[in-house]
């Protein structure tokens, strides 16, 4: 009996989490792959039409142009969001006054639905009507084409994103600093080891399976960054912040090809994985140094 218990007791335990796994991740992924072999309009029935749809995207400029974009600013975006984060995280851990109330206001964006803080953002950058460029001509500036020049827009976007997610993650490093040990600095204090020294040689690197973590959530989120963005900018000024989900919509859903939208979900299935593996060989899966 006890034999038993151990061997099959604990697979009874995961069952509800592996059917769930399963009926929504699982099976979906797999209808995926299989949809993205066929020509489907999603209304008519399939047709298999093999690899038809991946060769189709080899030459399709538009696809990759968005998947160029959707690269640069994922690059972009990430370690951006990491230091703004990581940055807020260490002030607010701080002596402080009124950390608490601060880690509310910064942490206030994320409870926001990102359509309402794209459409806040938008309505402060506007050309013609926004309170920003409002506040420039009151100065004596021109007004800023923020959404409508392709030179400001990307910028525009990164910036946004990066505001409206920084204080999520940063409620995750104040969570792993304050698990660290304060005998640690003691003892660096009593050496004569500087604030800066202290962050460089205690905090971050006992930080490292936290700064994985937000790595890897803030990539994966990013790459499918799709409602702030077109809320934002719809993807303009002519595609220039477009990127791979927004395209994989309007395949799909507007012009029905629903066959060709799933290859392109699988690029960027891909291109998740790939960066998910790539961080965590770069980070050891996580774990601190030995000394």
């Amino acid at each position: 009996m006890r034999s038993f218990e151990q061997k099959v007791f604990p697979y009874l335990l995961l069952a509800p989490t592996l059917v769930i796994f399963g009926l929504f991740l699982f099976f979906p992924a797999v209808n995926g792959m299989w949809i993205s072999l066929t020509k489907w309009d999603g209304v008519n029935p399939q047709k298999f039409i093999g690899i038809q749809n991946y060769v189709k995207l080899l030459s399709d400029q538009s696809f990759w142009s968005s998947f160029f974009r959707t690269i640069f600013f994922t690059a972009v975006s990430v370690p951006l969001v990491y230091v703004s984060s990581l940055g807020l995280a260490v002030l607010l851990t701080g002596n402080m006054k009124g950390s608490d109330f601060f880690r509310a206001v910064f942490y206030w964006p994320t409870m926001i639905s990102s359509i309402i803080v794209g459409l806040t953002w938008r309505f402060l950058l506007g050309e013609d009507f926004g309170v920003i460029n409002y506040l420039l001509t009151s100065w004596g500036r021109s007004p800023v084409k923020w959404l409508t020049d392709q030179n400001h827009a990307m910028g525009v976007v990164i910036f946004v994103t990066a505001w409206s997610m920084s204080g999520y993650y940063m409620v995750m490093f104040v969570s792993g600093i304050k698990a660290i040990s304060e005998t640690y600095y003691e003892a660096a204090r009593i050496d004569g080891a500087g604030p800066w020294h202290q962050f460089c040689y205690i905090t971050l690197p006992l930080l490292k399976p936290t700064s994985l973590l937000v790595i890897v959530l803030s990539t994966v989120t990013i790459i499918k960054t799709y409602p702030l963005v077109y809320a934002l900018t719809q993807g303009g000024p002519a595609g220039a912040t477009k990127f791979m989900v927004q395209a994989i919509q309007e395949t799909g859903f507007e012009k029905n090809q629903m066959g060709y939208a799933s290859a392109m979900t699988m690029i960027l299935f891909l291109l998740l994985a790939m960066f998910t593996v790539l961080q965590f060989k770069v980070s050891k899966g996580g774990e601190q140094d030995a000394d």
